[in-house]
């Protein structure tokens, strides 16, 4: 697949983390599309949050 970007995001505070998702989803261009986000929780004294991203730029539908 040509154009597909991957992008991973952590954080060890919830709404850090959350934060730092938000942030980056705003900051796409529009001629971007999120494919799928994965979220995954490693658990210890210290949890840590993560997404992996993967978005992909696309043409602009032509009438």
């Amino acid at each position: 697949m040509q154009g597909v970007r991957f992008k991973v995001i952590t954080g060890n505070d919830p709404d850090i983390f959350q934060e730092r998702l938000n942030r980056f989803v705003e900051d796409l261009p529009e001629a971007v599309v999120l494919v799928e986000v994965k979220f995954a929780v490693a658990e210890g004294p210290s949890p840590l949050f993560a997404a992996l991203v993967q978005y992909k730029e696309v043409e602009a539908w032509k009438e």
